[in-house]
């Protein structure tokens, strides 16, 4: 009995010192209809010396910096007396108090009107809040717990969503800066919809459907089934559910034609925007999202690089593995939605020609390798340039690269071992996502030679095509499945002139692609074709018709206009690269039964094979 009340004693003392601790915010929202909220933040037990406040300038699940902090303003802080402080801005994003007691509050005035998942926005309808772009926080003190509690007392439909814990008082909490970082909120009169799954130990999740949109609840509830399909496929890939922290899972959902539109990922919870009316007559447009966010909760949330690890609030972390961490869930994401029925074969025959054309045809995948693709993410992710840049010729996203390079793995290992991508996400999930080990490049091959027990074939393969920049052989591998990869268009001329715009008469070229006619013709962006083979450029159909009477090899004299000076040059036509994946029946061919079982076994659903073992 001593030994119990010692402990309890012990327990007590630490529950006390860490809520002595805790660092509180309070939202209000007097002027939502002009996109503000009023946000204070109480700091307990301040240590000596100046105190550093900031706002974020990065923000989970994105990978490039952003100035959150210029959207603050009339920051101020007091001592607990109420004394104002000296506030010095020593940056745009930081803010010192020099002199200040045990305690300190600090109140400012947010700007919000960018409704998407790295953002925060305010308005008469709701308040939708990305952490980093809405909370200031203390230097040295990540390791202290956070509450926060909200006031719409004007708003009385209004309702919190979030991963965030509720507490009795009506506050929610994080145990630190990292969870509240990680954890977007909702404030609406949103519709939602639940069901409960069963994990293989037993224990029963909650997994919530938060949806603020101009729909019904059956509208709702119908989704809510479809998501249901989508998350027995993904159940199927990886065998078991995370253990979700608190025990639920949430999407929040907000729909509205004006929302800038994204979907950001979350350890416990989902932000997704889109841009239509409502839920209803989209459901299927909009599922793809939601795949690509829920296998997440997986694949980054817990399977993690470890270049991500601990996440740098103060600037991007460069990773070397989004190849994986979201191409290979860029992959998944469409095809589970195939294997359960919500989108069709053709669907997901489209998407896969569409990234076997970009990583066999794009000078960003021929010239670079899929780690270099994810090394330019700090640019490229959401990241904000006025300065043009060389990203055509220089980047090919590591969404597309990395699900071409899964969609690669996942025939080969189908067709060279009899195994399939899904034994080697689960065999990635129970050596260091379960357990959540940051992981590495080299583990990531280490762990598919041991899945494949061919040391050789994973060391190739990390060489030629996560290193390097060579290329598999997609015609070869896809045929396995009766699809046939050809060229779309042969014997069709190419001029490489990309996506034209017309402009009072002005057909203006944009940037032109290392490799194409035009670019080795020297034009690049901003010129203005004048007359190709004598003819006068006006218009799209011009081109296309002077185009079309040529072959691949004809040499086209064009003149353009380079900053207002008419110059000329020779432009040899290629033949069309572009590629085209269909199923072997469509060229005549025949579809052997060796080639349908393939298929089936890739793009037929998981669930029964699965759950059952």
């Amino acid at each position: 009995m001593k030994t119990f009340l010692g402990a309890a004693m012990v327990s007590l003392f630490s529950l006390t010192a860490f809520a002595q601790n805790e660092i509180s915010y309070t939202v209000s929202f007097p002027n939502a209809i002009h996109h503000e909220a009023e946000i204070s933040m109480y700091i307990p037990n301040v240590p000596a010396g100046t105190l550093k406040v900031r706002m974020s300038r990065s923000s989970p699940g994105r990978y490039a910096t952003h100035e959150f902090g210029k959207n603050v303003y009339h920051l101020k802080a007091f001592d607990g007396t109420g004394k104002p402080l000296t506030v010095n801005q020593s940056a745009g994003d930081v803010y010192e108090i020099p002199g200040h007691g045990n305690s300190v509050k600090i109140t400012y005035t947010l700007f919000g009107n960018w409704i998407d998942g790295t953002y925060a926005g305010f308005d008469e309808t709701h308040a939708h809040m990305n952490i980093p772009a809405t909370f200031a926080f203390p230097l040295g003190m990540d390791n202290r717990a956070r509450t926060v509690k909200f006031n719409y007392a004007g708003n009385q439909n209004w309702k919190v969503a979030t991963q965030l814990k509720p507490q009795a008082d009506g506050s929610y909490f994080a145990p630190n800066l990292q969870y509240f970082m990680d954890s977007p909120i909702e404030i609406a009169d949103y519709k939602t919809a639940s069901w409960q799954v069963k994990n293989t130990d037993g224990k029963m999740q909650t997994i919530h459907l938060v949806s603020h949109a101009n729909d019904d609840q059956q509208t709702i509830d119908n989704y809510t089934t479809m998501l249901k399909k989508m998350v027995d496929e993904h159940l199927a890939v990886w065998g078991e559910f995370p253990t979700y922290d608190y025990g639920h899972y949430y999407f929040l959902h907000d729909v509205y034609p004006d929302n800038a539109g994204d979907g950001m990922e979350h350890r416990n919870s989902t932000s997704i925007v889109q841009r239509t009316p409502k839920i209803a007559g989209y459901e299927s447009n909009l599922l793809g999202t939601f795949s690509h966010e829920y296998f997440h909760s997986w694949n980054v949330e817990r399977l993690r690089p470890k270049t991500l690890e601990p996440f740098n609030f103060e600037h991007a972390n460069m990773s070397n593995e989004l190849w994986l961490a979201e191409g290979f869930t860029q992959y998944y994401g469409n095809l589970l939605l195939t294997r359960a029925g919500l989108k069709t074969e053709d669907n997901a025959i489209q998407t896969f020609n569409g990234l076997v054309n970009a990583v066999l045809l794009s000078p960003g995948a021929l010239n670079f390798s899929p780690i270099e693709a994810s090394r330019y993410a700090v640019f490229a992710d959401a990241g904000v340039a006025i300065d043009q840049t060389n990203k055509a010729n220089i980047f090919t996203s590591y969404y597309t690269y990395g699900a071409a390079t899964a969609l690669a793995l996942d025939l080969r290992l189908r067709a060279e071992f009899k195994l399939t991508l899904d034994d080697y996400m689960r065999a990635l999930w129970k050596a260091y996502g379960k357990p959540e080990i940051a992981y590495t490049v080299p583990d990531l091959e280490k762990t598919l030679a041991s899945l494949t027990k061919d040391q050789s074939f994973a060391a190739s393969f990390f060489k030629k095509y996560i290193y390097g920049t060579e290329k598999n052989d997609y015609a070869k591998l896809l045929l396995n499945a009766g699809l046939v990869l050809r060229k779309a268009s042969p014997g069709k001329a190419f001029t490489g002139f990309g996506r034209l715009t017309v402009q009072n008469g002005r057909v203006i070229l944009p940037q032109t692609l290392i490799g194409t006619p035009a670019y080795q013709a020297g034009l690049d962006v901003d010129d203005v074709l004048l007359t190709i083979d004598g003819t006068a450029i006006k218009d799209l159909e011009t081109v296309n018709a002077v185009t079309d009477a040529h072959q691949p090899g004809d040499v086209l004299n064009i003149t353009y206009l380079y900053r207002g000076v008419e110059k000329s040059t020779k432009l040899t036509l290629a033949e069309n690269p572009a590629l085209e994946l269909i199923s072997i029946e469509k060229t005549g061919g025949t579809l052997t039964a060796a080639m349908q079982n393939f298929k089936t076994s890739w793009l037929g659903t998981q669930v029964k094979s699965k759950t059952t073992n």
